[in-house]
């Protein structure tokens, strides 16, 4: 197993790349902010499971052999990029729809209505969380190039060393993720008790997912 003074140095690392703006953390940001600090914790958990997918294909050695198949990285990168496309439609039709119209349902308790009021189930938000991971083929290269970096020959075989240092990884990520979730939550519930900052604030969200999906899609 690596030392201690690599491990706690690799967990530092983890930490700061962690906070750096990416696609995972603004995802975290703006569904912690439409949904509540839960949601987000929800999506938190969906994308540290995906980490154990690139962690154990890091180890399997199948990593290396899916950056050396260019044609499924860019399968990973439209999935990836057209189910962002998809949460994003999601949330700008609402924006569609006439307020009257919108508020008439809510009078009236129509079905329509309230389906736009609620929010996703746990499992949904989970689910979108390890999609969102394991359908963006830069983690798989960055664990790719970051993981073994870090790894001693010395140290006994390679893959339980990678296994550590993916778990190491999934803690840092953890930790300041639901950070995020927790902070935006707590915002995002203040914006939302004007119905103004509301359709600003799903507005912004499906904006950033469109974003985000165009920049997984153009991605190099």
């Amino acid at each position: 197993m690596p030392d201690l003074h690599t491990l706690l140095s690799f967990f530092g690392i983890a930490v700061l790349l962690a906070l750096a703006p990416g696609p995972d953390n603004l995802f975290v940001l703006m569904q912690s902010a439409l949904w509540g600090r839960r949601a987000g914790l929800m999506v938190v958990l969906g994308l540290c499971t995906g980490l154990v997918g690139h962690t154990a294909a890091v180890a399997a050695g199948l990593a290396a052999l899916l950056a050396a198949w260019p044609a499924a990285l860019l399968v990973l990168r439209l999935c990836g990029a057209a189910y962002l496309l998809y949460l994003a439609w999601q949330i700008l039709r609402s924006l569609l729809r006439p307020p009257a119209a919108g508020a008439a349902d809510a009078a009236q308790g129509g079905q329509a209505g309230a389906r736009a009021a609620l929010p996703p189930d746990a499992g949904a938000l989970y689910r979108r969380g390890i999609i969102m991971n394991l359908t963006n083929p830069k983690v798989v290269l960055f664990f790719l190039a970051f993981l073994p970096q870090f790894t001693a020959p010395q140290a006994g075989p390679a893959a339980p060393q990678i296994v550590l240092l993916g778990v190491l990884f999934m803690l840092a990520t953890l930790l300041v993720f639901s950070a995020i979730a927790i902070c935006s939550g707590a915002a995002g519930a203040l914006l939302q008790r004007s119905p103004g900052a509301r359709r600003t604030l799903d507005a912004c969200a499906g904006v950033v997912f469109v974003g985000l999906a165009l920049r997984l899609a153009v991605s190099r």
